[in-house]
């Protein structure tokens, strides 16, 4: 099984590997191009140096994931803006929001050690060539730059091992890297890819070092053979791993969809089948995983991504800010008018099965404490340690939640959802924000909590269209078998089959056996 699952993840590899190639390589001399011209400024004023600096440093205080979800909304208004000045807009999703972050990322050591260096340079060494006649121009080509070169370059090395690291966390903002293989085995269990996934980004990361060190040894020691076999070394290298993304590049004849993907399991499954299905349409596929809700929906609104798998419950709270419960078929009901209305999305019908939020506890201890409500729950929620998935106690229906039944837990803790129910049964929490849908509650015998307040909302399960597409037959006739046809007891049999600790299936063969045991 371990055999497979490498031979998977090296199938997987040329693509990653590239995309996470160009992102960093791109950011990384945009970096340069930035800060070394500020650097030189910084050398000469001391006005210049001192917020220069200040905001290079600034920005490493923001965690990396936080910086690259900030420019999604900033490229979101921008593109907007140039929709309506000039009738086209551009990606915000993917490789530009990552880009700007990198850069940003990549500047300070860039900064520091070309403004350190500049001012290491001897006085007198510049005040001869003053002397020979020298413009300020020549003095900085000819003589302060090259001396300076050796410590510029040895921050240009810290910033590339930077930049490569924090390129992984540019999956869940649409880009694809190494970082799918650490996101996607996280939520599956799947150390195989993880460790994968890490030992690539170091091999890369390690591997430009050495060939940026040699360049730095070779300015220090004027070794034209150090400096020629650095710098080739670097072009091969990246001219290599960039080759497998060339025909797409060059574009292909087919019709190319984008399937979108949120960071579960369920997510996973369920856009490997439509990526599936297309392929055997004669379509070209892309998947786009480890997006998060806003990031989704947004996406498939602009046509950054033509279709993925939603629930309804999230797009009433997140996208049209409704905190009423209206019942299953009427909430579906009007989401379908009003997204297709105001949005041009289209919301093409419910696969057939509920992904509710719910709050779950093992069953021995909640039969213990006699607790089958929230009600009940609300009334022993001091003594109990609570456990929720990334997104739960940022959303509205957690707002909703503690407003109906006033819960006050002992502690609140986020997890990543995989380790959400690893801490439940370690005991660690007592009570998660389960899934209704995920074949670990069978599994792991927990108790999902009655809701008599109903003051969480259905969360069935729907396909969205992205506007553009809402006329495109070759999609809509791949997807509209799967409507109605999944019952939430194959979807659970599906997601447990990827996430159970043995005899592991990937999303791709889940999906596969999801769709033969329905006759798709």
């Amino acid at each position: 099984m371990t055999g497979a699952r490498v031979a998977a993840a090296w199938a997987l590899l040329p693509g990653y590997l590239g995309q996470h190639v160009l992102l960093s390589a791109s950011a990384l001399a945009l970096g340069v191009a930035i800060s070394l011209p500020l650097a030189v400024a910084s050398s000469r004023s001391a006005a210049v140096r001192w917020p220069a600096l200040l905001l290079a440093s600034l920005v490493q205080t923001i965690p990396s994931l936080a910086l690259l979800a900030l420019f999604y909304p900033l490229l979101l208004a921008l593109s907007a803006l140039s929709a309506g000045l000039i009738g086209r807009g551009f990606s915000a999703l993917g490789f530009l929001p990552s880009l700007l972050a990198l850069t940003l990322y990549s500047m300070l050591p860039i900064l520091r050690n070309g403004v350190a260096g500049l001012g290491g340079v001897d006085p007198a060494v510049v005040e001869a060539a003053r002397g020979m006649g020298m413009t300020d121009r020549q003095r900085l080509l000819q003589v302060e730059l090259p001396l300076a070169a050796p410590v510029i370059m040895a921050g240009v090395r810290t910033a590339a091992v930077w930049t490569i690291g924090a390129a992984t966390l540019a999956t869940p903002v649409g880009q694809t890297s190494l970082g799918n293989y650490i996101f996607s085995g996280l939520q599956t269990e799947d150390w195989v890819f993880v460790l994968f996934g890490c030992a690539a980004s170091a091999g890369l990361a390690l591997s430009a070092d050495q060939l940026l060190g040699l360049i730095e040894r070779g300015l220090a020691t004027r070794s034209r053979v150090r400096l020629i076999a650095g710098a080739a070394g670097l072009a091969a290298g990246t001219l290599t791993a960039l080759a497998p993304l060339a025909p797409a590049a060059l574009g292909d004849a087919q019709a190319h969809y984008v399937v979108g993907a949120k960071n579960f399991s369920e997510q996973y499954i369920l856009a490997d089948l439509i990526a599936d299905r297309l392929r055997r349409a004669g379509a070209a596929v892309q998947t786009r995983q480890d997006l998060g809700s806003t990031f989704a929906y947004h996406a498939l609104q602009d046509g950054e991504i033509d279709t993925y798998v939603d629930y309804s419950g999230t797009l009433w709270a997140d996208i049209l800010k409704r905190t009423d419960n209206p019942g299953r078929q009427k909430a579906l009901d009007i989401l379908t008018q009003t997204l297709r209305a105001r949005d041009g999305v289209v919301v093409l019908g419910s696969l057939g099965f509920e992904n509710a939020y719910a709050l779950a506890m093992r069953r021995s201890e909640a039969h213990a404490l006699h607790i089958r409500t929230l009600a009940d729950l609300a009334a022993r929620a001091g003594r109990l340690a609570f456990g929720a998935d990334l997104e739960f106690l940022s959303r509205p229906e957690w707002t909703a939640v503690q407003r109906a039944y006033g819960l006050k837990f002992k502690s609140e803790t986020q997890y990543q959802p995989t380790f959400m129910y690893r801490a439940l049964a370690s005991g660690r929490v007592d009570v998660i924000s389960a899934f209704s849908s995920d074949g670990r509650i069978a599994a792991d015998d927990l108790v999902v909590l009655q809701d008599p307040l109903h003051a969480l909302p259905p969360y069935d399960a729907v396909l969205l269209v992205a506007p553009k597409d809402a006329n495109d037959q070759r999609l809509l006739s791949v997807l509209r078998p799967l409507v109605g046809r999944i019952p939430v007891e194959a979807m659970r049999e599906a997601n447990l089959s990827v996430d159970r600790d043995h005899d592991k299936l990937t999303p791709a063969e889940a999906a596969a056996a999801l769709e033969r045991k329905l006759g798709l």
